[in-house]
Order: C-alpha cells, then structure tokens, then sequence
C-alpha cells in the first residue's frame, strides 16, 4: 500500500438506496472473501489505530467490522480505501501538549437513519482537552 494513490477521505459517500451501497451485507449472488485474504487482521489493525490515536476513522471501520464474518470485495476494497486514506494523511494523529489550556469541551451528534438497512440511528460524542479528544463513543 506505499506505492499507492494517498486519499484524502477515509470513506465514500454512503447511498440510502439499499443497491449502491457499498456497505450493505452481502449479496446472495456475492462470493465471501477466502482465508487468502488478510480482511480480519487489517480490520483488527485499523481498530487498533481508531481507538489509540486516529478517531477520524472509527466510523468507517465499525461499518466494515460489521462483515466480519461475511466480507466480500465490495468489503476489502473499503478496508484499502482506508489504507490509502491513512496513506495520505500520515501528518494527522493525536498530539498531546504539555503545557495547554485546560478547558474540557465536549460535541456530539446524531444521525437519523444511519443504517437504512436496518433501520437505525447513530450517535456519538468526543471530549477534548487542550485541544485534543480524550474520550468519544460511536454507537448505534
């Protein structure tokens, strides 16, 4: 994945029509991903990066930990996306600054039908202090 085109954003555009989602469930026509390909290993890297110091793709991983157990190449394909995401943006992370300002400011947010396909909603918070998250939760 060094050598390939760096992308600015960890995911595409989800689509509310169940067809042109990329991250619907697998189709009963669609071939499961074999044991050749290393899905649940760079699914368990990227949640480690999401929880230990790059939030921004926690969103885009949970969609595809979803198809653990089922992951087709609609799938992995995404699970490259954010690699090359990370690719291009090597320069972002969590930094934590010895001397900041001390106020705690929290955000939150909530999406109304987030999973059209089950018909869900998500929601989630992150907590800053100095400037950098110390606490967030995305949950459906």
């Amino acid at each position: 994945m060094d050598k390939s085109y760096p992308l600015k954003t960890p995911m595409v555009v989800r689509s509310l029509e169940m067809e042109k989602d990329l991250f619907r469930p697998r189709d009963v026509d669609e071939e499961i991903l074999g044991p050749v390909v290393p899905y649940l290993s760079v699914i368990g890297a990227l949640m480690y990066l999401a929880n230990c110091n790059r939030p921004n793709i926690a969103f885009a991983v949970n969609l595809l930990a979803r198809h653990s157990a089922n992951p087709t190449s609609r799938h992995w394909m995404g699970a490259k996306h954010i690699l090359r995401y990370l690719n291009g943006t090597k320069d972002l992370g969590l930094f934590y600054k010895k001397n900041h300002d001390p106020e705690l400011i929290g955000y939150t947010d909530a999406g109304y039908l987030s999973d059209p396909h089950k018909g869900k909603s998500q929601t989630g918070f992150v907590f800053l202090h100095g400037g950098t998250a110390i606490s967030w939760k995305s949950s459906k």
